[in-house]
């Protein structure tokens, strides 16, 4: 049977999954005799509450007698070490591009990997069917996008087609009628290059990861030469240059959304590898014989750092099952097993641990899941990681793409300046206008929250690594300081309605409150200790100008990105599979004090 290879590649909410869905039922895919619900390979739990890819997935579907290996990527530039991987698979890319936004930062991030790797290109146009579609001036964009990133020739001279994921058809003319997406799938077969057969002892490149409980880690990748046989015995030819010797006991190659077991897989298909002692992605497979390794896969630096610990609040323990520093360390070394674009290290203190990503929607993805599987840890403050380039001190600096109304572009503008943004293109479409900057990894840090708030929820904004130049000056931090709770107890609807003056709360009365947590946001730049469980003096005596009518404001909630963005060097955020808190990391307000002049003493400019 033929094959195409092919990665599907776009910005975030461009149409992606929603188009495989529609791929996967016009080629009749079932599982388990039903139909297949929506968004099938968003397959975890954070994927489907977002509404983003997070890691790649691998299924095929049988048209024109012909199977299509389709691998649906993350969008998202922190995700970029994914991207990386899976594109190696791939002898072709289906570039997705809105027809309303056109090419958006992570549209050129994934094409210029797809580009270096001379991936064979096909464009489409999709939701065309919008109101405020544009699908000539878009592909007027991607062309120029091409041209840009330095595509060559044959690149150049792409084929597409202008499609409706949603209604499920496309077209390659707009005037064509519009029945299936047939014409799509007809494109890929004729301007996808089938793999090119090499003959020779067997290459393999381990580019993804997949595990069982039964039988372990499954190397999961695309064989480069000759071919591999089940039951086979092979060598794993390690990134540190060591060898391993073990046997390759199953072979599975992708089915519709399943696996079938297979004897023999030859060069240029995808397969999934199961029995190997230890399988890392990255490690090449080959013959004992003649083990030759394929190029290592290249990975984009990490530009954030962050300090991960086990909890020592109070209510340490009472939420979670995994509490201990030797768990927490575990599950984060295991993490790197699968994510090559993290780095985790030990520190001098036994129980912190430095992880490094290329991002807080990266690091906080690994967060959120560490807490759904029951762990308790609290981690530091963001922090951009610096380099050294001809003896000066270089930051990594990012592109921002804003997407606003017309009447906010004002402000997104001004507040990007004081964050040593710089703008370098300015559009308007329709009522919105749409600002690009070169600004500061980490002046983005609390940039998301503090614009929502200003532009009511209405800003769009997307930004993707671009490179490391010279340090650009200081950046001021929160300019509002923490209200801090003095006492441990439960928080009272009294106490909060008499402290309201104060500022912004993130609790309710009812919450269980430690001395030292930051219960809320103060109106002033400067620390504010509140005493939050203090109750009304009951007494039999009643007056009406004593008694007030309580309206308390509904407390401020923080997903976990914009607790992360909120913090202060000297804060905490506890995470617990129950709750995210903000606390001091020093909870005594004595001991803080002394810190903080012990501080000043070592610091000789103050």
């Amino acid at each position: 049977m033929q094959i195409r290879n092919v990665a599907i590649i776009a910005h975030v909410d461009h149409g992606k999954t929603t188009l495989v869905d529609q791929i996967l039922r016009q080629c009749h895919v079932f599982r388990q005799g039903q139909q297949l619900r929506e968004r099938v390979m968003d397959s975890n739990d954070l994927e489907r509450e977002r509404g983003i890819t997070i890691i790649s997935k691998n299924f095929s579907v049988t048209y024109g007698g012909v199977r299509i290996n389709l691998i649906d990527t993350p969008g998202h530039a922190d995700f970029g070490g994914e991207v990386e991987r899976v594109l190696k698979m791939a002898d072709g890319v289906l570039l997705l591009v809105d027809a309303f936004e056109g090419p958006m930062p992570q549209t050129r991030f994934v094409l210029q990997k797809a580009m270096q790797l001379n991936l064979k290109p096909v464009v489409v146009i999709n939701k065309v069917d919008r109101p405020s579609a544009r699908p000539h001036e878009v592909l007027d964009e991607v062309f120029n996008l091409f041209l840009e990133l330095g595509a060559n020739d044959e690149q150049l001279d792409f084929r597409g087609v202008y499609a409706s994921g949603r209604d499920g058809w496309a077209v390659g003319e707009l005037s064509d009628e519009r029945r299936d997406l047939s014409p799509l799938l007809d494109m890929i077969i004729a301007h996808v290059p089938a793999p090119r057969q090499v003959d020779g002892p067997l290459q393999m490149l381990v580019a993804a990861m997949d595990h069982s409980d039964y039988v372990g880690r499954i190397g999961v990748g695309r064989v480069v030469r000759g071919s591999i046989r089940a039951k086979q015995p092979v060598v794993l030819l390690k990134r540190d240059g060591s060898q391993v010797r073990t046997i390759a006991r199953r072979l599975y190659v992708f089915d519709n959304l399943g696996k079938t077991e297979a004897d023999v897989v030859t060069c240029g298909d995808i397969c999934a590898v199961e029995g190997l002692d230890g399988p890392d992605i990255g490690d090449t497979i080959a013959d004992p014989e003649r083990p030759e390794p394929l190029p290592l896969i290249a990975i984009d630096d990490p530009t954030l750092i962050m300090s991960f610990m086990p909890n020592d609040s109070p209510g340490y323990g009472q939420e979670g099952k995994y509490v201990t520093s030797r768990q927490v360390r575990e599950r984060l070394y295991r993490e790197t097993e699968r994510d090559v674009a993290l780095r985790v290290e030990d520190t001098a203190k036994a129980d912190t641990f430095k992880v490094s990503g290329r991002g807080i929607l990266h690091l906080s993805i690994l967060m959120e899941n560490m807490r759904r599987e029951g762990f308790e840890f609290m981690v530091g403050q963001p922090q951009v990681i610096y380099k050294e380039i001809g003896g000066r001190k270089a930051e990594p600096v990012e592109v921002l793409s804003v997407d606003v109304p017309g009447e906010f572009a004002g402000t997104v503008i001004e507040y990007a300046a004081t964050r040593r943004g710089e703008m370098v293109a300015m559009d308007q479409r329709g009522p919105r206008t749409h600002l690009t900057f070169h600004i500061p990894s980490r002046g983005l840090i609390g940039f998301r929250s503090r614009m929502l708030r200003a532009t009511g929820g209405e800003i769009v904004m997307h930004h993707r690594f671009h490179q490391y130049e010279y340090f650009k000056g200081s950046i001021p931090e929160r300019t509002t300081g923490s209200i801090i709770s003095m006492h441990a107890g439960k928080a009272v609807a009294f106490a909060l309605d008499a402290l309201q003056d104060r500022g912004v709360f993130f609790v309710e009365p009812g919450d269980n409150l430690y001395a030292g947590q930051i219960i809320g946001e103060a109106s002033k730049d400067e620390e504010v200790l509140v005493n939050a469980q203090k109750a009304k003096q009951l007494t039999n005596m009643r007056a009406s100008g004593s008694d007030r009518k309580m309206r308390i404001a509904p407390p401020l909630k923080m997903s976990l990105e914009e607790a992360l963005e909120y913090l202060n060097r000297d804060e905490y955020v506890e995470c617990t599979p129950r709750s995210i808190r903000l606390r001091k990391s020093i909870l005594d307000e004595n001991e803080r004090k002394r810190a903080a002049k012990r501080a000043r003493l070592s610091d000789p400019e103050t």
